[in-house]
């Protein structure tokens, strides 16, 4: 995730005295919170904001479970925002801060090794029990069992234990010091230990289906297995006045229905089949979204700017693949991406091109190393390539002398290095396996970026094929490791930190479902990546960032794509908006600070 301190003293509670401890409202990793403890709303939404109306989304695929955290089968879009809540949410506008919500009071021990949450006595469940301490005590022991997507005992596996200290405080204990742990703490989503003792956590049979019972805003109102899911506001939600929800989640009822492509789900929402859809592929923007009902204004589109770390997308090898296994092969796939064309020919120049795992962020590397991240790097310098101390990041460039021919001949020198030669026209190594591999992809879109690529890379020699399938299929396949290359992408936070591990260190390369696709199994990734969890200022988490980036680069383990700094949003005109942006913030957070124009008609 990710998804993100002031140095706020904590009740410990048999170590510490009373007199050292600080109750806050909210916390920061940077040591500061923009809003004060009387505070009314955030500034991004707006005390105009009214309740009601219906809200229809879509969703691309399927869903065949009601547990958005178990490993098998896919959940609905929208269970874990709108069913589950945690002890802490997010400000979108804030890099890394968060303000309690279950939990009205977070308290951070001096030592940092545990922090205490005081719950809400206001806080309830849908059905209308409280949420306890015993909640958020079975709430972490649930996701770091194996009961869960391996993700969650991963994330949170610094956290030791919970203990209930009274009928209001829970407290976490910690392995070790993290500068953002306690955040993760607070982040983590409150199930209800009542519902779950009635109904098994990973769901047998009917029970796979049945909807959960949690805090959150919404409940389950009905529900067209793989089709459709409809959510209902809760009538007696307990924190509909509480400030982290004022103006927020403003609609009575949210609707999401499923469509089996991109393709179909445009058209469907030209025709008026729901009411909101982030646009991710230029060509719809550009030509699909026009038409008689954008001309009248019953349909709008328009870019909102952001600040988002941008991370990182890019055609990703897989390699635990023998043939991506050698750095110059994979240096070589890169070659042959000609990004200035498909940028002109394919996304009408509106992209920028990706030259970081850090896009769009101060994280990102840039020049030569120096100071504090040339300190990390150097133990490693005999590990890794010359270029991570010599050579600025940079993606190969069709346009430089000799345009996409230079850049094929030397993605030939660099496979004819790694033992790959041309024999009757195939490449070939020398016990005569051809260089042939398979693209999967999930979105048809991606097919018309492809079909060039591939050109490229035949040019070489290689015999490549790509398809599209299933988007359940396609997750099965990612989780299981079992694709040659595909399309990812590595979002990151203003503050990355545990994530990390999960994306690239060689603990989680083995582990079924990790994001980390790619299969690194490096000990200088390994000894950056713990840099980065256990910083302890924003100077020692900037350089491990930017170290990391560098390393990444020049492992070569994915073909660069391209970033936006906006994101490109197509609406029916039947929605008032606040004044203010959010910095920090994805297209469906921004659409829950909207409103109904129906509901003013009350």
């Amino acid at each position: 995730m990710t998804f993100f301190v002031s140095s706020l003293a904590s009740f410990f509670v048999f170590f510490i005295s009373v007199s050292s401890l600080q109750a806050a409202h909210g916390i920061s990793i940077d040591g500061n919170l923009k809003y004060p403890a009387d505070f009314k709303q955030f500034d991004y939404v707006s005390k105009d904001a009214a309740k009601g109306g219906k809200l229809s989304l879509h969703d691309i695929g399927s869903f065949d479970k009601m547990n958005p955290f178990t490993l098998k089968g896919t959940a609905p879009f929208g269970l874990d925002m709108f069913v589950f809540e945690p002890l802490a949410e997010g400000s979108f506008d804030e890099p890394f801060a968060e303000y309690g919500l279950i939990a009205k009071d977070i308290e951070l021990a001096e030592d940092r090794m545990s922090v205490t949450f005081t719950v809400n006595e206001e806080a309830r469940f849908s059905d209308g029990t409280p949420v306890t301490p015993e909640d958020v005590r079975f709430s972490l022991e649930t996701l770091k069992s194996d009961r869960v997507h391996p993700f969650y005992p991963y994330y949170y596996h610094d956290i030791k234990e919970a203990k209930v200290l009274d009928t209001h405080r829970v407290q976490f204990l910690f392995n070790r010091p993290n500068r953002e742990l306690h955040m993760i703490a607070a982040s983590i989503p409150v199930l209800s230990q009542a519902f779950y003792k009635k109904h098994p956590f990973t769901g047998e049979g009917s029970e796979i289906m049945v909807a959960p019972v949690g805090s959150g805003p919404y409940v389950v109102s009905q529900v067209t297995q793989g089709k459709s899911i409809t959510y209902k506001k809760n009538p007696n939600y307990w924190a509909r006045n509480h400030p982290v929800r004022k103006g927020m989640y403003n609609f009575d009822t949210i609707t999401v229905n499923y469509y089996k492509d991109q393709v179909v789900a445009v058209e469907a929402f030209k025709a008026g089949e729901f009411d909101f859809m982030m646009v991710n592929i230029a060509k719809q923007w550009a030509r699909d979204m026009v038409g008689k009902r954008f001309d009248t204004g019953e349909l709008i589109k328009k870019s909102y700017p952001h600040q988002n770390n941008a991370g990182m997308q890019g055609f990703l090898m897989n390699s635990r693949r023998p043939i991506f296994q050698d750095v110059r092969v994979r240096q070589a796939m890169g070659l042959a991406f000609d990004f200035q064309w498909t940028n002109k020919s394919l996304f009408y120049g509106q992209y920028a091109r990706t030259t970081s795992f850090f896009s769009n962020s101060y994280l990102a590397a840039t020049g030569l190393p120096s100071g504090l991240e040339l300190t990390y790097l150097e133990p490693f310098r005999d590990k890794l390539p010359h270029e991570v101390f010599t050579t600025p990041l940079a993606s190969p460039d069709s346009t430089d002398k000799g345009g996409l021919r230079s850049n094929l001949r030397k993605a030939q020198q660099l496979l004819e290095d790694a033992g790959w030669t041309i024999q009757e026209g195939v490449l070939r190594n020398s016990e005569g396996k051809k260089f042939h591999f398979e693209i999967l992809l999930v979105s048809p879109f991606f097919e018309r970026v492809m079909a060039p690529y591939v050109r490229n890379l035949k040019k070489l020699g290689m015999e490549v094929d790509y398809r599209t399938i299933d988007p359940a299929l396609y997750t099965d396949r990612l989780q299981n490791f079992d694709f040659d290359m595909t399309v990812h992408v590595y979002g990151q936070s203003q503050s990355p930190g545990n994530e990390q591990k999960n994306y690239w260190h060689s603990e989680s390369a083995d582990r079924p479902g990790s994001k980390n696709l790619a299969g690194i199994k490096d000990p200088v990734v390994d000894a950056i990546v713990e840099k980065i969890i256990y910083a302890q200022t924003q100077e020692e988490l900037t350089a491990a960032c930017k170290a990391l980036d560098r390393v990444l680069w020049y492992g070569y383990y994915l073909v660069p794509n391209w970033y936006l700094n906006v994101h490109r949003i197509a609406y029916r005109n039947s929605f008032l908006q606040p004044d203010i942006l959010p910095l920090y913030y994805n297209h469906f957070q921004l659409l829950m600070t909207w409103w109904s124009k129906e509901s003013l008609k009350k």
